[in-house]
């Protein structure tokens, strides 16, 4: 077990350089010049322009600033966005919130989403397999800000259950509905996956075999179906934990949550580049170990899957 954790560590290395490259290579091909707006409605002076080019290292080759970013990297330094504050601080600041956030949508499709999958896939053709096919199709077929403002006009406004609006910092209770529509599209794509995997292994040999050794059907879908069942599940669940940590944009600008999503579509617009690329970084890095977490709980779940 060791030496494939050492081993995967080391294979996220040229992944993470790749993944920085590519980033950081978008953010300098992006169009726009970051010094618009900065000197009220008329253009910034030459001199001005000039001074913040050199300032941020904007007047370096790209390879110049990328070797240079990469050097700070090492250092534990994101660099400092173009209002003069660092992006660890930024980060620091709203990422609290997003974990939260992120925490009630993963609760929410994988509590909801696996036990729907469950009762569908064990009453496959019945109530509760068409309720649960039809209800996740819906789901699926919706916008996310169609589902945002719907729950805010009926959850908000109508039934008065929770707060249309996040404040800053926003409370868990401000943040439940929120994170019921960050994890609404994920919860309907868990219970499908759930549902069908589930089926599938229900009709296995080594299913039938433990019922006629005497295995009773709870104990038999429980440790032998359900185990493997949740294999691929996992799968999709730690592929979205990176995105519930970044943050949906949508949602977020729909509740108004001060979050990670929030900073990136205002680096994005203001053409912050620093910021932009250390909030994308830091999601690479989650993803990463995301990951590597998932792979060490295969062999937990499915003990023929060795690491060795």
């Amino acid at each position: 077990m060791g030496k494939y954790i050492i081993r995967r560590l080391l294979q996220m290395i040229p992944v993470f350089l790749g993944a920085t490259l590519f980033i950081y290579w978008l953010n300098f091909a992006l169009p726009g010049d970051p010094t618009a707006g900065r000197c009220g409605e008329r253009p910034c002076s030459p001199a001005y322009i000039e001074g913040f080019n050199a300032k941020y290292g904007l007047d370096k080759p790209f390879l110049v600033q990328y070797v240079r970013y990469l050097t700070m990297l090492l250092h534990g330094d994101l660099g400092t966005n173009y209002y003069n504050n660092t992006v660890i601080h930024e980060l620091a600041i709203r990422y609290p919130t997003t974990i939260r956030l992120a925490l009630v949508a993963l609760a929410f499709m994988t509590l909801v989403g696996v036990t729907a999958g469950i009762l569908a896939g064990i009453r496959k053709g019945g109530v509760i397999d068409n309720l649960v096919t039809i209800l996740t199709l819906l789901v699926i077929s919706m916008p996310v800000f169609v589902i945002g403002g719907l729950s805010q006009r009926f959850f908000g406004l109508q039934w008065k259950i929770f707060p249309v609006t996040a404040g800053n910092p926003a409370t868990w209770n401000q943040l439940i509905l929120p994170g019921l529509v960050l994890g609404s599209l994920s919860l309907a794509y868990v219970a499908r996956l759930t549902r069908t995997s589930l089926v599938e292994n229900l009709r296995a040999d080594y299913v039938r075999t433990a019922k006629a050794k005497g295995l009773s059907t709870a104990r038999s879908i429980g440790l032998h179906a359900l185990r493997n069942s949740l294999l691929p599940v996992i799968t999709y669940i730690g592929a979205s934990i990176g995105g519930l940590m970044g943050g949906a944009i949508v949602t977020e600008r729909i509740f108004n949550i001060n979050g990670i999503g929030g900073l990136i579509w205002r680096s994005i617009n203001q053409r912050d580049g620093m910021t932009l690329v250390g909030t994308v970084v830091v999601l690479v890095m989650i993803y990463l170990v995301v990951n590597l977490l998932v792979d060490l709980l295969y062999g937990v779940l499915d003990p023929r899957i060795s690491h060795d």
